[in-house]
């Protein structure tokens, strides 16, 4: 439940209620936000008489959350969070462009993407250094090394950086090199990796499954901000359904109703929800215009040679004349780039 503080409420009032709320089992989460304190009240209940806790000195008003996930939900936080990573805000007006190759090969080729897409205007670099694949014989990446080449391209170029986490001892390195940690479309529900990133204190992308629903999805989410973690952005990166024209099926409908349901930040994936070069394009124009926050799209210098994801990598030339027509797109449903 979501208890409402009155406004210019005493902090001495709003600490008798928490702990109130503490004593009969519950966790608190609080947030401030036009003027006005709410607390967010987590745990069962089922014995709880909500107009025990409405007559409480401070309290305005205690409202019931309907749906199971309850921190990532509109009701408890109605303004929308807005992550900010490096140079970009994340979930306000401006759609944050974060980009590069799959997979960290060499200093060479991450230098090279890295000044391009910085040149073109994206504000984080993407690069996979633990690479989940599907066959164990494809390219596991460069590990601890890559996340080094990461960081120090990043630095030189003035830009953030993401990559994947896959596993909870690898937490503590990632943390070390970069500013964003992404949590794959495999390990969606790897609860356990969920908890510790709750504990993290640096901002989590976390992919929508491959055949999840958006309630499942949103519950993921709710798994970190309940360990105390409230930087959470969502990444629509395609689903499996019937089609097979495409590597996924890109469910930019989710992108409107995850903003309705949720206060998180929506970014789509448009490289690995389609896997061909010239589709990805289109789908980020269309991902901007459907309201995303954010894009995440592969580059590489050499798309043919390239260790992960070639055939839905764009050419530096490509991404560069793609960001122009996102210009014009987020122009046109009044955003920024």
């Amino acid at each position: 439940m979501v208890v409402v503080m009155v406004p210019g409420v005493d902090e001495s009032q709003i600490e008798e209620v928490s702990s109130r709320l503490r004593l009969m089992g519950l966790t608190v989460h609080r947030t401030d936000a036009r003027g006005r304190v709410t607390l967010g009240a987590v745990g069962d209940l089922g014995s709880l008489d909500v107009e025990d806790v409405r007559h409480l000195p401070g309290v305005q008003d205690v409202v019931r959350i309907s749906v199971p996930y309850k921190l990532v939900s509109r009701t408890f936080q109605p303004d929308s969070t807005v992550v900010t990573v490096g140079k970009a805000a994340i979930g306000g007006n401006q759609v944050a462009i974060m980009a590069g190759p799959c997979a960290v090969e060499s200093e060479e080729q991450v230098d090279t993407v890295a000044a391009a897409v910085a040149r073109a205007g994206a504000s984080i670099l993407r690069g996979g250094a633990y690479k989940p694949r599907t066959s164990p014989y494809t390219f596991q990446g460069l590990g601890e090394e890559g996340l080094k080449i990461l960081r120090r391209c990043a630095d030189r170029h003035g830009l953030a950086v993401i990559s994947e986490v896959m596993d909870t001892q690898h937490v503590p390195i990632l943390e070390r090199w970069v500013d964003v940690l992404q949590v794959g479309a495999r390990n969606m529900q790897n609860f356990v990796l969920l908890r510790e990133l709750g504990r993290v204190r640096k901002p989590v992308l976390l992919k929508r499954g491959f055949s999840a629903t958006i309630e499942e999805w949103l519950m993921s989410a709710e798994y970190v901000l309940a360990g105390g973690n409230r930087e959470v952005m969502l990444c629509e990166r395609g689903i499996r359904t019937f089609e097979t024209a495409l590597r996924n099926t890109l469910d930019l409908s989710c992108v409107p109703v995850i903003h309705q349901l949720s206060h998180l930040p929506v970014v789509v994936d448009p490289s690995h929800a389609v896997g061909v070069r010239d589709k990805v394009p289109p789908m980020a124009c269309a991902a901007v215009a459907a309201g995303a926050d954010g894009l995440l799209i592969e580059v590489h210098p050499h798309p043919e040679t390239a260790l992960s994801d070639g055939a839905q990598s764009l050419y530096v030339p490509q991404f560069e004349e793609l960001v122009v027509r996102l210009r014009g797109v987020a122009k046109a449903v009044d955003r920024t780039l």
